[in-house]
């Protein structure tokens, strides 16, 4: 079963979206880096790497499909932020605006009938909401720390551990 036209221009326009993401957490992991806070810098990095795992999963599934992908250029993603606590709110603004994209799309393939579609879109929208809990804890987190130097080194301490996993994408090796 072919995409229809829509869905496929959608699924291709959230390809262009996902590399932004990379490309806006690449921007924000430098300007934390730049700033002094490398555990900050790493969470970003590792951010950074799981928007590229995603938009591969789009394409992946495109081309399962048989479908053409579009890559069209990414925009600009840099930025100038206060503070650390702007960085993660800009974060979290963008998954904000990336659950939002990927419902439209779920809505669309609702509407064209195209199940197989709609199916593999569940698992990007679970996974938005694992996105944006930690979209929302971040912004908490450095709400909490404010000017305290103990809170942000500490903060910044605990970015450092995390590690990149990449994620498994279901239904890519039927």
């Amino acid at each position: 079963m072919k995409m229809t036209d829509r869905l496929r221009k959608l699924f291709n326009e959230q390809i262009n979206k996902e590399y932004y993401s990379a490309y806006l957490y690449l921007a924000l992991s430098n300007w934390l880096n730049q700033n002094d806070l490398p555990g900050a810098a790493n969470w970003m990095y590792v951010q950074y790497r799981e928007e590229i795992v995603h938009a591969e999963g789009f394409i992946r599934y495109l081309m399962m499909r048989g479908e053409e992908v579009e890559l069209a250029p990414i925009e600009e993603a840099g930025g100038d932020w206060a503070d650390a606590l702007e960085v993660f709110e800009a974060a979290l603004a963008h998954e904000e605006f990336i659950t939002d994209s990927i419902d439209k799309m779920a809505a669309a393939a609702e509407e064209d009938g195209d199940r197989a579609a709609r199916i593999f879109l569940d698992w990007y929208i679970l996974e938005q909401i694992e996105e944006e809990v930690n979209g929302n804890d971040n912004v908490m987190f450095w709400k909490r720390a404010g000017d305290h130097p103990g809170a942000v080194l500490s903060l910044d301490r605990q970015y450092a551990a995390r590690e990149f996993e990449a994620d498994e994408i279901p239904y890519l090796d039927v």
